[in-house]
């Protein structure tokens, strides 16, 4: 038997990079709904996962409870000690309450808008103010970037994997149109991150499928909904030893090239070939996009569902070599309980977000993850301290509330069981220590040891500043 050098793909590997690469993408199906960010300056990165919250976790409801007020405030939850004395948090979240020790929370972030795709545009890039041109139906290049954007931009990527990656998925809205704020914007589009897109569009149901899929009105659903993060394999149908039998290659590949020559600019086509045949040559990294690699228990341990699966994703891509993940958890603003919001928080959210997020963060303890991984979990907005029942329906909820929100954070150094900042009796606005979503954002940005005074350039060669607020840093210690 004959022995390779290491360095060198065997020819059935080279096949698959060479057509890997006709695409100008990273593989088949899944792949091809990448988008590549070419990394520029160096840093010296540790990492961050970003867990992000569409539709607007209630802070009352989790982790800022007022059980002193009046049922109309305080809703139907009670709160439950935690492992921290003095610090209560919702009964819906028993698994983090036993962990507080590990994790902060900032109860005073605070920014000026009620919208949806507003808040998404402003807790995704961490600006207030809306950029000039904003169109909250769709995307723009005269947004601002990213926050996923920007640290992809600035941070060195490895040789198979970018710093920065966003999953399961895009932020749509049940219309079908794309939320802004999640793109590199003034960055120039061939910056966007790279987007690991697990499963296909679905506009009737929501949550961490398939166990605990539900409609905000009716409740629990049934639907198709299939958890696929990275497929490096051409079809079975095709013979690698008979290449040269290129038709029915060439259709499979031009059917798979379609979602880039929409997407993605010719910038990008160079980083997609090469990444393909990197990929191809390291079964390691291969791995990290597979969480069928990690045994049984871990993955019960998650939950066998779309948010265990995508928090064990962004583990599996850290210790990799990703800096910087965002997990999307919950797809259609699942968090956006205008209706029927105890049920929906008690059944269908709050039970899957409580274990993965804990598995999470024993996962990278256990490992010696923690101290150098930062997480993040905040939404767009919070809610309205007063509930209310939408007209028509039967069941109440709480509406948009840009003016305040918990945000939490874990690991990176974070001095577990403090809180920052107080709200007022009603849990509607800061009255100590008001935050920002820059300050948010200043807060990855330090995590990742990008220097505050650190400048990007816009499309026409602009200087602009990264920092715009300063870090949390009462949290740390």
């Amino acid at each position: 038997m004959t022995t390779r050098p290491p360095n060198r793909l065997s020819r059935r590997a080279a096949i698959r990079a060479g057509a890997l690469g006709t695409l100008g993408g990273l593989g088949m199906d899944q792949l091809s709904r990448l988008q590549a960010a070419t990394p520029a300056a160096a840093g010296k990165a540790k990492n961050v996962i970003y867990i992000f919250l569409s539709g607007g976790l209630s802070q009352i409801d989790s982790f800022d409870m007022k059980p002193d007020q009046p049922s109309d405030i305080r809703g139907e939850f009670q709160p439950i000690p935690t492992k921290t004395p003095g610090l209560h948090i919702c009964e819906h979240l028993p698994e983090l309450a036993k962990r507080s020790e590990e994790w902060a929370i900032c109860r005073t972030i605070s920014h000026g808008s009620n919208e949806h795709s507003n808040g998404h545009h402003i807790m995704l890039t961490g600006r207030s103010p809306m950029p000039t041109g904003f169109d909250p139906g769709k995307p723009k290049e005269s947004d601002f970037p990213s926050i996923s954007a920007l640290a992809g931009h600035l941070l060195p990527a490895g040789k198979t994997l970018p710093s920065a990656m966003v999953l399961p998925e895009k932020i749509v809205h049940r219309t079908g149109r794309t939320i802004p704020g999640q793109f590199a914007g003034q960055l120039g589009r061939h910056y966007d991150p790279f987007f690991l897109e697990t499963s296909k569009y679905n506009a009737t149901s929501y949550g961490a499928y398939p166990e605990y899929l539900f409609h905000h009105e009716t409740g629990a659903v049934e639907t198709d909904m299939g958890f696929h993060p990275l497929n490096l394999e051409l079809p079975a149908s095709v013979d690698y030893e008979r290449f040269q039998d290129r038709l029915g290659l060439q259709q499979i590949l031009e059917n798979q090239a379609r979602h880039l020559e929409k997407n993605v600019a010719a910038e990008g086509a160079d980083r997609y070939r090469e990444m393909a045949v990197s990929l191809l040559a390291d079964p390691k990294t291969k791995a990290a996009f597979d969480i069928k690699t990690a045994d049984k228990k871990t993955r019960e341990t998650y939950g066998e569902n779309a948010f265990g699966w995508s928090l064990l994703l962004a583990r599996q891509l850290v210790e990799a070599g990703v800096n910087l993940v965002q997990v999307n958890l919950g797809n259609n603003e699942a968090w956006d309980t205008h209706q029927t919001a105890f049920p929906n928080l008690k059944n269908y959210l709050f039970p899957p977000m409580d274990r993965a997020v804990s598995a999470l963060l024993d996962d990278l303890g256990e490992r010696g993850m923690l101290d150098d991984t930062l997480l993040v979990m905040a939404s767009e907005f919070g809610r309205t301290p007063k509930v209310f029942t939408l007209r028509g329906k039967k069941h109440p909820g709480r509406d948009h509330w840009g003016a305040l929100q918990s945000v939490w954070f874990a690991g990176g150094g974070i001095r577990g069981g403090s809180v920052l900042g107080k709200s007022d009796k009603v849990g509607g606005h800061p009255i100590e220590d008001g935050r920002t979503p820059e300050d948010f954002a200043a807060t990855i940005y330090q995590a990742l040891g990008i220097p505050s005074d650190t400048m990007w350039h816009d499309v026409l060669g602009r200087p602009m500043p990264l920092y715009h607020g300063e870090p949390l840093n009462e949290l740390f210690g």
